[in-house]
């Protein structure tokens, strides 16, 4: 059974920079999967449990290589809410790639939580919310859960957007 590039590439990029301090250069012929730009999440669990998520919801790279070795690297470094990953850790990790489509405006009546992702705004405050959550089964708990990560009050109006994904599990 072939692996899934994107889930290699980032398990890759976390394991190079885990263990030897060193950032993963993006292949120098990108292959087709990966050449496109796009936002995207890289999501670590560890025995079930979620270990670090970081990612983009707009490209900020020159492609999908570039920006899989960024956020893998930051979602096992810099997620505020975990410590580093250790080297220890790496064989236990099961790394999941969202592929974001760009965001579009909404309305509550038009939001979905296993299909579609959410981004909340107020002015500078943001947060996203990615679909298909365990637990997340109503638009009613994705918003409130969304509004929390962007210190929006649960009852204060805000822009919505939705985005799906193309996502890549090991």
């Amino acid at each position: 059974m072939r692996k899934d590039p994107l889930v290699e590439l980032a398990r890759r990029a976390i394991e190079a920079f885990v263990r030897e301090r060193r950032v993963l250069e993006p292949p120098k012929q990108v292959p087709p999967e990966l050449s496109r730009r796009a936002g995207v999440f890289v999501s670590l669990k560890k025995d079930g449990m979620l270990r670090g998520c970081i990612g983009t919801y707009l490209p900020t790279k020159e492609n999908l290589a570039a920006e899989i070795i960024a956020n893998a690297i930051k979602a096992a470094t810099e997620d505020p809410r975990f410590p580093p990953v250790r080297p220890e850790e790496l064989p236990r990790l099961q790394v999941s790639v969202d592929v974001l489509s760009p965001p579009e405006p909404c309305t509550e009546a038009d939001l979905d939580p296993k299909r579609y992702g959410v981004i909340v705004e107020k002015g500078w405050r943001l947060g996203l919310l990615l679909p298909d959550l365990e637990g997340v089964d109503t638009v009613e708990e994705q918003l409130r859960i969304a509004k929390m990560k962007a210190g929006i009050a649960p009852d204060e109006p805000c822009k919505i957007y939705r985005f799906t994904v193309e996502r890549h599990v090991e």
